[in-house]
């Protein structure tokens, strides 16, 4: 399996996503402003595994303040500035959440105690969101049948996560289970995630699969070579809206069109029962190079205007159904019941 977090010895490294697949390279965190730069510079990224990667750094700004009288003020600091690093994947403030909840049930503690109970909140963090990825692949893969043709956007997998994945988790235990599954991968512009790394999972695994760029995808569908389509999540309104990877609201529709299942797969951390609909979730926007360079070369003309967003939100309407550890969630009456 691909190691994308490791911490060990008070240390975190995370596998540097900027330079996959042409080199495996570890990115180390000594501080927690290094992971705040990690995940917004994207070493790390996926819902979970910022979630994650924020947990650690929850505890690398403990280890930092654990001798200052204000150790509360600055972790409160330090926890909005992780909090910040990037706005939409709502798991990043699930678990700077469960850190701030952590301190001040724990406020009469010693700083050293506070300290430990960071740590292991952090580690518990991540074995959670590893089960939660066995469990949701386990769940998506009985709705994939044999010799299915899967389509996929972005990238879901080990390195978006702990453990096998979300959407790619399910990918992963119906080609474990002998499904004789074969999968599309979209390349996913402008950052390549799919060409980059999800191709990267799957050719590791050794899941039959093939490239495609964004722009093929609907053709696929229209021509029926498309059996099911499952995409992850960044957040999940309560009323069901998804915030994903750009791109993936014209897969829905065109979906929906020709009557292709499509499924979103993530864990019930990604679920903000805080918003009523995708019209609250914030969506980030990226530097124009981006689009305009590959790799740092430029493949646009110099001083013309750039809309980056990083994701857009799929009306509920839209989706077949979300795949969480827990269940797979169907609509009842025209409407998702997360609760």
């Amino acid at each position: 399996m691909i190691h994308t977090i490791v911490f060990k010895d008070d240390r975190l490294s995370l596998l540097d996503q900027r330079k996959l697949p042409l080199a495996e390279e570890y990115f180390e965190c000594k501080t927690y402003k290094d992971v705040e730069f990690a995940i917004r510079d994207m070493v790390v990224r996926g819902a979970p595994a910022i979630g994650i990667a924020a947990g650690y750094g929850a505890y690398l700004a403990a280890l930092e303040f654990v001798n200052s009288d204000d150790f509360d003020k600055e972790m409160e600091k330090a926890l909005d500035i992780l909090n910040k690093s990037r706005p939409t994947a709502v798991n990043l403030m699930w678990a700077v959440d469960k850190m701030k909840k952590l301190l001040e049930d724990n406020k009469d503690r010693s700083n050293e105690e506070k300290a430990k109970l960071i740590k292991k909140l952090a580690i518990d963090i991540e074995k959670l969101e590893e089960e939660m990825s066995l469990d949701m692949s386990k769940n998506g893969a009985e709705l994939v049948k044999k010799g299915d043709t899967i389509l996929t956007h972005c990238n879901t997998g080990s390195l978006a996560t702990s453990g096998l994945g979300t959407a790619l988790g399910v990918i992963k235990y119906a080609h474990e289970e002998g499904k004789d599954i074969k999968v599309y991968a979209d390349e996913t512009r402008p950052r390549l995630q799919g060409a980059r790394l999800t191709a990267y999972e799957l050719d590791k695994e050794k899941i039959p699969f093939k490239l495609i760029s964004d722009s093929v995808a609907a053709t696929l569908i229209r021509d029926g070579k498309i059996d099911f389509i499952v995409v992850g999540a960044d957040r999940i309104a309560k009323n069901g809206d998804t915030a994903n990877k750009i791109g993936t609201f014209m897969l829905s529709i065109v979906a929906k069109e020709y009557k292709v299942p499509f499924y979103i797969a993530a864990p019930s951390s990604t679920i903000d029962f805080d918003i009523e609909t995708g019209k609250e979730i914030e969506i980030e926007e990226r530097d124009e190079s981006e689009v305009t360079e590959i790799e740092g070369v430029r493949i646009a003309p110099h001083g013309i205007q750039v809309y980056n967003p990083a994701f857009d939100v799929t009306p509920y309407q839209n989706i077949t159904g979300i795949i969480t550890e827990k269940k797979v969630y169907f609509q009842e009456n025209g409407e998702f019941n997360l609760e």
